[in-house]
């Protein structure tokens, strides 16, 4: 199988395990938890979608059973704030509530606007060293946008253990992953140049 099925079936299926754990703890009068419900469930939603009409060719890869299911429930971390926010009955301010939305509609602007960016420019000109538009922010500016939408959601179950699983993804998996994309690009003329006028990961600052 391929890793984008596990993938795509633990980011599909979010929506229904969160209406569950809201239907168990009964939070439906709960406006965090709806809310919390909305963002998580329909950035799910919108994973699943993007998967189909612009893939990301390195989850086109096949892969073992055991690591796509060792894959499947790393992501499964990523439900923890909400069963946070849902099992305590938790509720976030209402400036809390304001902040957490905006910060999470710029991350889903940055992320998936940039990852269809990526995809319209190698479909158009295939081996090609993109720098321009949402690219000449960040070199990995996708991640950037994952960054805003997984801290979001983690602000706001209130508690730093709902951080735990986005800092873990960030150590193991982007940070590496961003080194190993600096070592490919580095095989084009201009890498230099594009390296020295941005930043890795954060626009302006890292």
């Amino acid at each position: 199988m391929k890793l984008k099925h596990f993938i795509d079936s633990n980011k599909g299926i979010t929506f229904l395990i969160l209406i569950g754990m809201i239907i168990y703890y009964r939070q439906w009068n709960n406006p965090t938890a709806m809310i919390y419900l909305a963002l998580h469930g329909t950035y799910g939603l919108m994973w699943v979608m993007k998967s189909r009409i612009f893939p990301d060719k390195q989850w086109e890869q096949r892969t073992s059973p055991w690591f796509g299911v060792l894959a499947w429930l790393a992501l499964a971390f990523y439900w923890i704030p909400g069963w946070i926010i849902f099992s305590r009955s938790l509720q976030a301010p209402a400036w809390l509530l304001t902040v957490c939305v905006s910060i999470y509609v710029l991350g889903v602007f940055f992320h998936f606007s940039s990852d269809m960016q990526k995809h319209t420019a190698l479909e158009l000109q295939p081996d090609t060293l993109i720098t321009d538009k949402l690219f000449s922010l960040a070199r990995n500016i996708n991640y950037f946008g994952e960054l805003l939408i997984y801290a979001a959601m983690a602000a706001l179950a209130m508690t730093w253990f709902a951080t735990l699983p986005l800092l873990a993804f960030i150590l193991f998996y982007w940070i590496p992953n961003m080194m190993r994309k600096e070592k490919s690009l580095s095989r084009y003329p201009d890498f230099g140049r594009y390296k020295q006028k941005t930043k890795l990961f954060f626009p302006f600052l890292f």
